[in-house]
Formats: C-alpha cells, structure tokens, sequence
C-alpha cells in the first residue's frame, strides 16, 4: 500500500462513529437544561433598568438643566442690575450730588438761621461759594451765547434757518398767550385778594420808576448796540429827567378893563408845568438780546460766505466745544455751590409770617405753574412729536434744578445746553439756534405769574377790573415777558408795566417783592422747561429741513468740486 493510500484511508470518517455522535446531538436538544437564576444586578442598575425609573430620570433632566438656567439667570440678572445701578449713578452723579445738595442747604440754612445769630457780613461769607457758582456761570454765558448762535445759523440754509425762527417765535408766542390766559383764570377763581387788605400786608423793597414807552423802546434800542464789546457787559437804559421851563412874564399895565380876566392870566403864567427829558445811562449786564440779534445776522453772513467763511465757522465750532467742557467742569463744583446757595438765602429770610399772610397767593401762583409745566406743554410737545414727555422731562432735571436754585434762565443756559444735546439727542442746530433765543424771549413763568400778580393787587385795593382791562392786562403780560431778559427779579420791573396799563398804583409792586424771591424760582424753572420742549417741537416739525441738508452736506462731502 502506497503512502498516498493510507493518507486517504486515515481521511475516510468510522461510518460507526458518526451515527453515534449524531444520535448524542439529538438526544441533547431534546433534553432541557436547569434554570438557574442570574444574580441580582446592583441597586443602580435596579433604578435605571425599569422602565418606570427610566422615565422619571428622563423628566428630571430637564427640570435640573432648568433649574441650572434658572439660576443662571438669576446669577446674571443680578450681575446686569449690579451695573445698570452702577451705570445709572454714573451717568447721573451730578443730579443726584445735586438733590442731596438742596436737601442739605435747606436743612443747613433752617438750622444755623434757628441755632446761631450771625450778623449780615458773616452771613454773606457763609453764601461765598455760592457766589462763586454764579460767577461761573455767567462767565460762559457771553462765548457759549455767540459760539452757539453764529454756528448754528451758519449750519443751516437762509431760508431753513427763517422756518426754524418762525416756528419757535410761534410756540414761544403761543405758550406764552396759553400761560396768561390760565394765570387769569385761576386768579379769577381762586380770588386769593378778596380776603386780605393792602394794608394788612407789609411792604418791602422800593417801586421801580419805569415807563411803558421808554421799557419798550429801550427794548429797541439794545437789539441794534452802538458798540459790540460794551454790549457784551453793559446794557442801554433811559430815564426821564425832570426839567424846570422858564417862567413866561406877561405885562398886565394894560388889562386895567377886566381885573379877573387880568388875574387869571398872571396865575396862570406865573405857574411851573413839569417837563421831562431823556437821559440815556448803561447799566451792567449782557445785552443779551443785541448779542443775539447781531450772531444771527453774522451766521446767515458766514454761511453765505461758503469756502471763504469756513475758516471763522471752524473757529467758533471749535470754541463753543471748548465752553461745553468748561461747563462740565463747573457742573462738579454745582453740588457745592448750590449747598451754600440757598442756604445762604434762607438765613436771610427775617419773617416767615409773610408767607402765611401771602399763602393764597403763592399757592395760586404755584398751582399755574404746575399745571402749565405738568399738562399744558407735556400735551403740547406729545400732539407734535409723539413721544413720552415726562422721559424728556426727566432729561433736563439738571437744567430745571440749576433754574430752580440760580433763578436765572441766561446763566442756567450753559447746562439747558448739555441736558438737550446729550440727555434728549437733540439736534445741536436746533439747540444753538432755539435755546439762546428762548432764554431771551420765552417767559411763560413770568407773564403766568405778571398775570396772577396784577389781578391779586386788583383785589387787594377792591379795584374791579371789566373784561377790556383784563385783556389790557394778557396782553401787556404777554409783550412785557418778551421784553424780560433772562436776569433774576425782571418780572418786578415788567410788573410795573402792566399794573401802569391798568391804571393801578405801580407802588403796590412792593406788596409782593417779600416772596418775590421764591416765585421767580419756580418760574424760571418753567421758563428753562418751556425753552426745551420748544426745541424738541422744532426739531420734529424740522426734520425734512434737517434730513435734506444732511443729504447735500454728503452729496458735497463726495463731490467736493460740485458747484453751489
């Protein structure tokens, strides 16, 4: 046997072998083996294995990764209102140093005036750095005023700049007519001289000797100075000077026929009649009205000018950028001064018992003022602009606190700038045109409260007005207000004006000048507000003026060799 063979024969399967192996395999499958129990699987693998396990764990998921958010949120809104706090007081740490500082002054001034006897001069020292706020102040009255107008004209077209002009002189002139007409009727209604007596009431201060005529030129006057740099400190006044004509002697040797006809002509000849003249005299004080109406001539000259005005444009652009970051400086030191301010002034109240017999008054005075300031001009400026009033309120709360404690609508004009430009975004073309000119003429304050005042005095003498004398009086109020420059105690001056016009005692003026002092606070306050609400009005009823001008600037920006 070969080896190839015996390979083949080891190859070949024992037939006997494989039957038995295939009957073992089915006698297996037949038989079935113990079930022995898996061991119990740990607890966690207990919870997660049930299906009832499974889906609690799947609605916690989302209840711990809310959970997590949550206090997320709540971490991060805190973190945000953490810096919306401190932005806040950041952005508005004058306002409320400001506040606190009238706060603390009229505590300080109530409790050195009860506590302490200071004599004048020591409660002049007490009022320095109050002083020296003013002085401040009015130093950038004169660049910030000239800066402001001559830019502002030059900025805009000639016939865009008259548009602007007509539409504040109407709302000045319209809110104005507005105050008077309230101030008349609460007056009216309130009757606060009906109970009282002039002579019940003491007097203080002097009658100022004004004439309507010679008020209302020398308004004329000032607007066209003779000298630019007088008119930057002094203003041009007249009074009349009483003047003795010579006696006229008459020969009576002849008139021997009729000796009472005789008689009368020696008397009447031999009698002095008064005369007067005008003599012209400079008080101090910006001529603010002359300044105005020559930087408004000198803007409309340089913005016609065009390439050969740029040079004086860039110049006065850049100095009233430069007088703005001076009065941010001044704005540090406000808090302080104010401080001293009015504490200073109520150590130099003597009675506070005036206040009591004039409460009626003030009261009705006061009860215009809020309601012009809260419904009159917020309605006003809410028909014309539709926006929130009481939000651009808010934005000049600086200007109308610094009116409330300066009494001054010129020297609180620097910060009326600010709080327009920065706090309300409006327009600087607007404001420079608008806010000088309304610190000027616009006197809602003072002619509601001329008003109020001519009526009162009425009252007190039992003098019944008819309904002419009382239009008499709306509008003298109205014109003298337009007249009044933006200087503390004006409305005194102006008041002599409309009781003149009425036929009342100009003296009476004194009846009032006691609590003059705080009335013209609140109005000033007004005035400022309504000077605000007048640009934010102007610039909406602008903006197609505003928006085209833009345009052209861009189109020329592009093309600068495109000819006018």
């Amino acid at each position: 046997m070969t080896v190839n063979q015996r390979s083949s024969c080891n190859k070949r399967p024992n037939k006997g072998y494989q039957e038995t192996v295939s009957q073992t395999e089915a006698a297996a499958d037949h038989i079935t083996p113990p079930s022995i129990p898996p061991p119990p699987p740990p607890p966690q693998q207990q919870l997660h294995g049930s299906p009832a396990a499974a889906a609690a764990a799947q609605e916690d998921r989302p209840r711990a990764r809310l959970i997590r958010v949550s206090v997320m949120d709540m971490l991060g809104k805190k973190e945000r209102r953490g810096r919306d706090v401190k932005g806040l007081l950041k952005r508005n740490w004058i306002l409320i140093a400001t506040i606190s500082a009238v706060i603390l002054g009229i505590a300080l001034g109530v409790l050195v005036r009860d506590y302490t006897s200071l004599s004048q001069l020591e409660k002049q020292y007490f009022g320095f750095p109050g002083e020296i706020l003013m002085r401040m102040l009015k130093l950038v009255i004169l660049p910030l005023i000239v800066s402001s107008m001559i830019t502002g004209v030059a900025a805009l077209d000639s016939e865009v700049s008259g548009r602007i002009g007509l539409r504040a002189v109407v709302y000045y002139l319209s809110t104005t007519i507005i105050a008077v007409i309230l101030g008349i009727v609460l007056v009216t209604t309130i009757k606060p001289g009906v109970s009282q007596s002039a002579d019940n009431i003491e007097r203080a201060g002097s009658t100022p000797n004004v004439s309507t005529v010679d008020t209302l030129l020398d308004l004329v006057r000032n607007m066209f100075p003779e000298n630019l740099v007088q008119a930057c400190f002094q203003q041009y006044k007249t009074q009349r000077k009483e003047i003795e004509p010579s006696k006229t002697n008459i020969s009576t040797s002849n008139m021997t026929t009729f000796p009472p006809f005789t008689t009368i002509i020696s008397t009447v000849a031999q009698n002095l009649t008064k005369d007067y003249k005008i003599v012209g005299s400079y008080s101090d004080g910006i001529n603010v009205l002359g300044l105005i109406v020559f930087c408004v001539t000198f803007g409309l000259v340089i913005g016609k000018m065009g390439e050969r005005g740029r040079i004086l444009l860039e110049f006065f652009d850049a100095l009233n950028e430069a007088t703005m970051r001076l009065v941010q400086i001044i704005m540090c030191y406000m808090p302080v001064g104010i401080l001293f301010l009015i504490a200073a002034k109520i150590m130099e109240v003597d009675d506070w018992e005036i206040f009591r017999k004039m409460g009626l008054y003030m009261v009705t005075v006061l009860s215009g003022l809020a309601i012009h300031s809260v419904i009159f001009l917020p309605l006003i400026y809410f028909v014309f602009v539709r926006k929130n009033p009481f939000t651009f309120t808010l934005g000049m709360a600086q200007a109308l606190l610094t009116a409330l404690m300066i009494s001054s609508s010129s020297a609180t004009l620097p910060v009326t700038f600010r709080c327009a430009e920065e706090n309300n975004r409006i327009d600087k073309r607007i404001t420079r045109f608008v806010l000088p000119v309304g610190a000027t003429i616009n006197m809602d304050g003072t002619a509601l409260y001329e008003a109020v005042a001519s009526i009162f005095i009425a009252q007190l003498n039992n003098y019944d007005l008819d309904a002419g004398q009382i239009v008499t009086i709306s509008i003298t109020a109205t014109v003298a207000s337009i007249g009044a420059a933006g200087v503390p105690n004006a409305g005194l001056v102006t008041m002599v004006i409309v009781l003149t016009a009425v036929g009342l005692p100009a003296s009476d003026v004194t009846l009032i000048v006691a609590v003059d002092w705080l009335l013209d606070r609140f109005r000033t306050m007004i005035n400022v507000l309504g000077d605000a609400y007048g640009a934010g009005i102007v610039q909406k009823l602008s903006k197609r003026e505003l928006e085209r001008m833009d345009l052209i600037s861009d189109v020329d920006a592009a093309n600068p060799f495109a000819l006018d």
